[in-house]
């Protein structure tokens, strides 16, 4: 990440001072020789451009060096600060009081100055973001910490994150409260075992109200109580040492948790469900960190567990499940049969519920990986293993152990299906790979469901004759699949905006389905098919509609 992360204090002498600061240094990128005579002094200046970062100094001059107190320095100028590389990336994060270079100095002075004197959130403690173009953008979080020497017995600190991104600044908000919070919480809890064992020793409330104030003693006794280090408020030894770890982990986290990835044309429904699913979980957690500080501990409902499984299902890799697993759409068909397969592939795209019992759930969760591939991203809603069954609107997917009961409403109903897995009985054989699945379980299907499935709906005509077709690679499979699923979701989009925005008749609907290619052999299919993936579309896409039809009327 393209970023600095620096801990400002505000001196009751001195004023907004800069006491620690961490920044990434990327590894130069090789360029080649330039022809030309070699100019003397050129290898000498190089050397001293690389180990620039491992001398680190603090303050150039002595001014600035003699203009401190105690409170307003962490390490003294001949430290050499801190190092930590990163072996994978090459990247350097350094550590010191202040930054290298000079630019980077005013950046952090002017936010810190701003962070602690104008640029302040009500309560005058928590997080706000400011910045320019020029100045760059800056994320601030200010606090106290308590000093029983100090005046109000606390003293104010605020940690910056300095960047030239606003886009990634802000788009990073949630993780960074998040992170920062537990470094400032940790930072206060320290410091006030320290402050309440000085009260016990000394109470400095009466002190204070029992000693006699005069003008010309007051300034004298203020600046012997201002010069209290971090160090001292907190009794934490490697206190920077410490702080530079945390710093370095955050710019490293934040900079691999965002990637830019090359986009030809508008991002797809899946890519927009995906954005805000992320955006809801990171909102939740900051949430959960917010009441957790003031002192409440919520408990997620348990339709937010289910959607927080969900998430975490989405983001499962195939590869780290372990034992016996599905590899594809076309190995479940091979395994299943092609009869007992697009039995299954109907109720998926129709949005009925499927259920998948046995004692092995890296196969169970291989086998919806590999069948959430036929929906959006948005139909999804799974619970890959549960000890308990889980009700048909909370998820469409849903793995169960062996001994889990199906309730009688669930195994009478058309809108569902049950695949239990079994193990097959071996005697003293050869051991066989978990490539053969069949060698190792038994699929037993069932369903109360009397519809044929042999004509319809028409995606699932198409997908059966890719996969099919032996001469199509799985990654040219997988490519096709994704380019069907685009022209439905494109014939849901005009469908929401038929029926649903504009409010059409059934006669208009049907004369847009027909002009979709969804009547003929299979429509009610087609029709069930499109009504569920209305669903999965994304609530930009719809609010956009929505927006879109209101500003209208308000014109006509």
């Amino acid at each position: 990440m393209n970023a600095l992360v620096a801990l400002c204090h505000f001196c009751e002498l001195h004023g907004p001072r800069t006491l620690f600061c961490t920044e990434a240094v990327h590894p130069p990128s090789p360029s080649p020789p330039q022809p030309g005579p070699v100019i003397p002094g050129d290898r000498d200046r190089e050397v001293d451009r690389e180990g620039e970062g491992l001398t680190m100094r603090a303050n150039s001059s002595a001014t600035q060096r003699a203009d401190m107190c105690e409170g307003c320095r962490s390490l003294p100028a001949s430290h050499p600060g801190f190092v930590s590389v990163d072996s994978e990336t090459g990247i350097r994060y350094l550590s010191h009081q202040h930054p290298r270079q000079q630019q980077l100095f005013s950046v952090v002075r002017q936010a810190c100055v701003r962070s602690l004197s104008c640029e302040v959130c009500p309560g005058r403690e928590g997080p706000i973001f400011f910045g320019d173009e020029q100045h760059g953008f800056v994320f601030s979080h200010t606090f106290f910490i308590k000093d029983s020497l100090a005046r109000g017995f606390q003293r104010w600190y605020s940690i910056v994150v300095v960047a030239m991104d606003r886009i990634y600044l802000i788009n990073s908000w949630p993780f960074l409260l998040r992170h920062l919070r537990l470094t400032i919480q940790s930072l206060q809890n320290t410091a006030l075992k320290v402050f309440d064992s000085e009260q016990c020793v000394c109470p400095q409330r009466a002190v204070r109200m029992n000693s006699a104030f005069s003008p010309a003693v007051f300034p004298h006794q203020r600046s012997g109580n201002a010069a209290r280090s971090l160090t001292s408020l907190t009794q934490h030894p490697n206190l920077w040492a410490s702080l530079h770890s945390s710093f370095s982990w955050l710019l490293k986290a934040c900079g691999s948790r965002l990637t830019e990835k090359l986009l030809e044309g508008a991002p797809t429904e899946d890519t927009l469900v995906l954005i805000e699913r992320q955006t809801e979980q990171e909102e939740e957690m900051s949430g959960w960190d917010g009441a957790e500080g003031g002192g409440s501990n919520p408990q997620p409902s348990q339709s937010e567990s289910v959607q927080a499984k969900d998430f975490q299902f989405d983001d499962g890799r195939q590869e780290d499940l372990l034992g016996p697993k599905f590899k594809s759409l076309r190995h479940l068909r091979q395994v299943l049969g092609a009869s007992d397969f697009r039995q299954l592939a109907w109720h998926v795209l129709m949005g009925n519920q499927v259920i998948w019992r046995g004692a092995d759930p890296g196969l169970i969760q291989s086998a919806f990986n590999v069948l959430k591939a036929l929906l959006p991203v948005g139909c999804v809603r799974a619970v890959p293993y549960s000890p308990h069954y889980e009700e048909a609107y909370r998820c469409n997917f849903l793995g169960l152990s062996p001994d889990v009961p199906i309730p009688a409403h669930v195994s009478s109903s058309e809108f569902s299906m049950l695949v239990d897995v079994l193990n097959v009985e071996r005697g003293c054989v050869n051991p066989v790979s978990d490539d053969d699945i069949l060698s190792l379980y038994q699929f037993n299907i069932s369903s109360a469901n009397t519809q044929p499935t042999d004509k319809g709906p028409t995606l699932l005509n198409k997908i059966d004759v890719a996969l099919s077709n032996e001469n199509l690679s799985v990654e040219v499979v997988s490519l096709c699949l994704l380019c069907l699923k685009e022209e439905w979701m494109n014939k849901v989009k005009v469908l929401f905006k038929f029926s649903k925005v504009d409010g059409r008749g059934k006669e208009d609907t049907q004369k847009v389905l027909a002009l979709l290619g969804a009547t003929g052999p299979g429509e009610e299919d087609n029709v069930r098919l499109l009504k569920f993936w209305m669903t999965g579309l994304s609530k930009l896409y719809k609010s956009h509609l929505m927006t879109a039809v209101r500003a209208t009327d308000m014109e006509a």
